[in-house]
């Protein structure tokens, strides 16, 4: 194999990508710990609520793909320092609801707005059409099924 199809193979695409992602990921968990919380899987909670709005249990674990122990367990970590409430669905009270109370509301708005700013610094290399770019590119290999 030629040096140039080595840098287009399907191998060095991949180990491209998965370093980037861990680099990226870093900077996420540590933001994450230093506002705050003991874990992303936290944070992740608050954030979906905060964009979203009230949500059922079953459907907070799909969006940040938890499976249902690690939901339950985030969920009681919130409730318990006040950040959210659970309700019954009112038309299915077999249906948990999760909401968060204004000072899970104002948690997250902060925190989530100094996140923002903290990935924000990961792309800094990168200008805004490169950025676009690599949208568009990410869409194109994640949309392959």
């Amino acid at each position: 194999m030629a040096q140039s199809e080595h840098l287009l193979s399907g191998t060095k695409l991949w180990l491209s990508l998965f370093r980037a992602y861990r680099s990226v990921e870093k900077i996420d968990l540590e933001s994450v710990k230093a506002l705050g919380f003991a874990c992303i899987t936290d944070f992740a909670l608050l954030e979906i609520l905060l964009h979203l709005g009230p949500l059922p249990v079953s459907t907070i674990g799909k969006k940040v793909l938890l499976t249902s122990g690690s939901v339950t367990s985030a969920i009681d970590r919130a409730e318990k320092a006040g950040l959210v409430e659970r309700s019954r669905d009112t038309k299915d009270r077999r249906t948990v609801i999760v909401a968060l109370t204004t000072k899970g509301q104002q948690r997250i708005q902060i925190a989530f707005t100094e996140h923002a700013k903290n990935l924000d610094l990961a792309f800094t290399k990168l200008s805004a059409e490169e950025r676009k770019q690599l949208v568009l590119l990410l869409a194109k290999v994640r949309n392959q099924d």
